[in-house]
């Protein structure tokens, strides 16, 4: 097991090198650059016009800007050396965990991050824990319950729930009960509210579930359906074999069946999940945390791009690619945890 731990610890070496290496040059042959941004920000304080060109600046771009400013500019954001120097310099920088400084928010790229992931973890934890507490025994009853009102009307409930886009739900939940024709039971956003360093510990357990509620909703919607089908499935998938055929025929009543015999062996498709909790901690939702208005990781990744923020872009894909391939090898784990006879070496 140790060997072949280490085995996929180097393969994520080269799998992690041609990840950065195409998203470098994507993002840099990509029309606009944060040179362009600057100089239509200097020009029109701010007003953006339409931006031709590869990955550079387009030759209209640059009239009416002296020399010394462009070249100012150039080496200002890096854009002085050849695209191959500068990936071989980030390379460099990546050894000691420096992904340089954001162009948009002018602070170290780890500091953006840093001050970004709280909200998204804390909503990503708190989803995929409810997720599993939920999935898992709502699965095995449902599974029980096979062909009955029961199982009916939960799958029912779930499908309808599956088919609701997350960001759709979260308008709705804000127009039914957060006071927008109706009810005004929650806040409209935010994490917290303006009066929260005043408030006792008590007041702010519940200041933060109060502001949590509606879109902790949203964020555990579409990963707890999905869970429970499968759960409710993988469940059923293992009571047609002939291990149980031969537990029942011992006289074991179908709760020791389901729960001492088949539960073991079903939760096995559902560890595949379980490596991703380390991704939760780069996991956000752009129109979520649109709509609850929510500055976290999903935002921050969609304004990175807008602005052509190139050392922002750069780090969140390299941490979130290297979370994900950790998660696999973690999933891959939790098989032989679940069961024993799954043999990596």
């Amino acid at each position: 097991m140790v060997l072949y731990i280490f085995k996929r610890l180097l393969m994520m070496i080269p799998t992690l090198f041609g990840i950065t290496l195409v998203v470098f040059l994507i993002i840099n042959l990509a029309p606009g650059s944060p040179i362009e941004q600057k100089l239509q920000s200097m020009r029109f304080g701010g007003g953006m016009s339409e931006v031709k060109g590869t990955g550079g600046m387009d030759k209209s771009s640059n009239q009416g800007v002296s020399n010394e400013v462009m070249e100012a500019l150039k080496k200002q954001y890096g854009f002085d050396k050849p695209m191959h120097v500068r990936y071989v310099i980030w390379l460099k920088n990546l050894a000691t965990l420096d992904f340089g400084n954001s162009f948009k928010y002018e602070e170290p790229v780890t500091s953006v991050i840093a001050s970004k992931f709280p909200v998204s973890l804390q909503f990503g934890l708190t989803s995929l824990i409810l997720a599993y507490l939920i999935s898992i025994p709502l699965g095995i009853k449902m599974a029980m319950k096979e062909g009955q009102a029961f199982d009916l009307a939960a799958s029912f409930w779930l499908f309808v729930a599956y088919s609701i886009p997350p960001f759709m739900l979260g308008i709705l939940l804000i127009v039914f009960f957060a006071g927008g024709s109706f009810l005004d039971i929650f806040p409209t956003g935010g994490v917290s509210s303006d009066n929260y360093d005043l408030l006792s510990t008590g007041g702010k357990i519940w200041n933060r579930i109060h502001h949590f509620i509606l879109p902790l909703t949203c964020y555990t919607l579409g990963s707890f359906t999905t869970l429970t089908m499968l759960m409710k499935n993988s469940i059923l998938e293992e009571i047609r074999k002939d291990y149980i055929r031969t537990a029942r025929a011992k006289g074991l009543d179908d709760r020791a069946v389901y729960l001492k015999h088949a539960l073991r062996n079903a939760l096995i498709p559902l560890a595949t999940g379980l490596g991703s909790f380390v991704t939760v901690f780069f996991s956000g939702s752009l129109l979520i945390e649109q709509v609850f208005q929510l500055d976290g990781i999903g935002l921050m990744s969609y304004t990175s791009v807008l602005a052509r923020d190139y050392n922002l872009i750069m780090g969140s894909i390299t941490i979130q690619s290297f979370l994900f391939l950790f998660g696999n090898l973690i999933s891959d784990l939790c098989y032989v945890v679940v069961d024993p006879r799954i043999d990596f070496s």
